[in-house]
């Protein structure tokens, strides 16, 4: 099959296309490096001409209302160039719990691409991931301050980008499930326990101070980042523990 990978040369899209070409496939990243701009439309009717399926993992540059734009333009440009080149599958990778985060910007922005997508042209499937456990530093890193970190107890399901990657490119060389498949790690965390795991881990001298409503994650409420046992999702292998080790 052929496979036009969006964003495939970042941290899952990578991944993906090395899976998909690993399996018999011939799978093709573009990015805005390869000359594909989803924004203003450039490259993208040539970058999905001739494949079988479309897989979008392109991000918004930001976190804020302006992701709204981003997800609706890119969507809108990556749609109508995939129904004219006759795409038979196309597939986005979400977040677990993203229509339940009303008070997140990035969440909401999310939402609508989700929105779009179902109301769009072409058989699809959305693969919902719980976060990834490359992107402890960086959410570590937003409420540091000097040798304290402050982090809410929201609680989380970290999963490996790899694991995310194998479930993308097992999806997006299946059958569309217009639906929606969760996936995530195999263990649950309070986030603030989770940055203690880290900095003891990688014993960098930071001290972990709990703080409901610190940074991104504290306008989360309850477990929704979660999926609940026995719920049809997918249950990655790769612990944190062992990740980060």
């Amino acid at each position: 099959m052929e496979f036009a990978v969006i964003g495939g040369t970042g941290l899952i899209g990578s991944r993906v296309v090395e899976n998909l070409n690993g399996a018999g496939h011939h799978a093709v990243p573009h990015a805005l490096s390869t000359g594909v701009d989803v924004i203003s439309g450039d490259g993208v009717e040539a970058a999905v001409n001739g494949a079988d399926v479309v897989v979008n993992l392109t991000n918004s540059p930001t976190f804020d209302d302006a992701s709204l734009s981003f997800f609706r333009t890119s969507m809108d440009n990556l749609l109508a160039a995939s129904a004219k080149g006759g795409v038979r599958h196309f597939v986005i990778l979400s977040i677990v719990g993203v229509d339940r985060v009303p008070g997140l910007d990035y969440y909401r922005a999310k939402v609508l691409q989700e929105d779009v997508l179902r109301a769009g042209p072409i058989p699809y499937s959305i693969v919902r991931a719980t976060q990834f456990m490359e992107f402890m530093e960086a959410t570590m890193a937003m409420t540091t301050d000097g040798s304290t970190v402050r982090l809410p107890r929201t609680p989380v399901q970290p999963i490996a980008a790899a694991d995310v990657a194998a479930v993308v490119a097992e999806v997006a060389a299946g059958s569309p499930l217009n639906g929606v498949l969760n996936v995530a790690g195999p263990d649950v965390y309070p986030l603030d326990e989770l940055g203690r795991l880290t900095v003891a881990t990688k014993g960098d001298g930071r001290s972990v101070v709990t703080e409901d409503g610190a940074g991104l994650f504290g306008a989360v409420e309850g477990d929704v980042l979660t999926v609940p046992e026995g719920g049809g999702a997918r249950i990655a292998p790769t612990r944190y523990a062992d990740w980060l080790s």
